[in-house]
């Protein structure tokens, strides 16, 4: 059985350990750069946060296994640390502060603890399965009220992002229904879905790694996340998070050709 204030503990830890890798090297005018077999960006501040973190866990929880973005998957114990040292390297690469290293511990395929420390916004979330989500000095989070797309606000990946799912237009369809839509994209949209300043984050083509720990943070928060057609979690390849009264309109709205 799993000791949740335990594992959050030990997940505030990994974060802290990688954010002093991550801020050193940021902004830095000489940070080494390469680039993996998908054309996606890698730097030696993702490499150096996921060794800090992969260090921290071999002492401390030797038996739990890992997924991690750039190392990949080890162990096989039936716990499983997700994590993604910088989601957000292309911002990070342009100096833009929009970035952040995401932790989740999953438990027989179920979220159970989720971390998001977004350094240099000076910001930090954090969820336990059943015990709620905070943010920064420990202010429960909480989805809004908004209960009409018209009255909404709607976060969405780069448009570019959307060629995966045949391109744009439906998004730009439900953009039209909503009262403002703003293209911050990755960690952060699901955020400020779970902070309540938002009420619809939508995303294309994320791995687990990215959405673990946004997901239970966002239902933690009394939201609702499921992929781009409805399939509940994070593991669908894709990601709407909701405020939970406008989940079904938005599926609904984004299911139009």
């Amino acid at each position: 059985m799993s000791d949740l204030p335990a594992d959050l503990a030990l997940a505030l830890r990994l974060a802290d350990a990688a954010d002093s890798e991550t801020l050193q090297r940021f902004q830095g005018r000489d940070l080494r750069v390469e680039t993996k077999p998908d054309r996606t960006p890698v730097t030696e501040a993702d490499l150096a946060a996921e060794a800090a973190m992969l260090e921290l866990l071999a002492s401390e929880r030797a038996g739990d296994s890992i997924l991690s973005e750039e190392a990949g998957a080890s162990g096989s114990g039936e716990r499983q640390w997700v994590l993604d040292p910088v989601d957000g390297t292309k911002q990070f690469l342009r100096g833009l502060p929009s970035w952040a290293t995401l932790i989740a511990l999953r438990e027989s395929g179920e979220t159970i603890v989720a971390v998001v420390s977004a350094p240099a916004l000076r910001r930090r979330w954090w969820a336990t399965r059943g015990g709620g989500s905070f943010a920064d000095g420990g202010d429960r989070l909480k989805v809004s009220a908004v209960s009409d797309l018209a009255d909404s606000v709607l976060l969405h990946a780069e448009l570019s992002a959307w060629q995966s799912v045949g391109g744009p237009e439906p998004l730009v369809a439900l953009a039209s229904e909503c009262w403002q839509s703003r293209g911050y994209g990755d960690f952060w949209i699901h955020c400020l879905v779970a902070e309540g300043a938002a009420e619809i984050a939508a995303e294309p083509g994320p791995s687990l790694w990215d959405l673990a720990a946004p997901a239970l943070i966002v239902e933690e928060a009394g939201g609702r996340f499921t992929s781009l057609t409805g399939e509940p979690g994070p593991e669908g390849g894709s990601a709407l998070s909701t405020n939970g009264l406008l989940h079904d309109a938005a599926l609904e709205s984004l299911a139009r050709r």
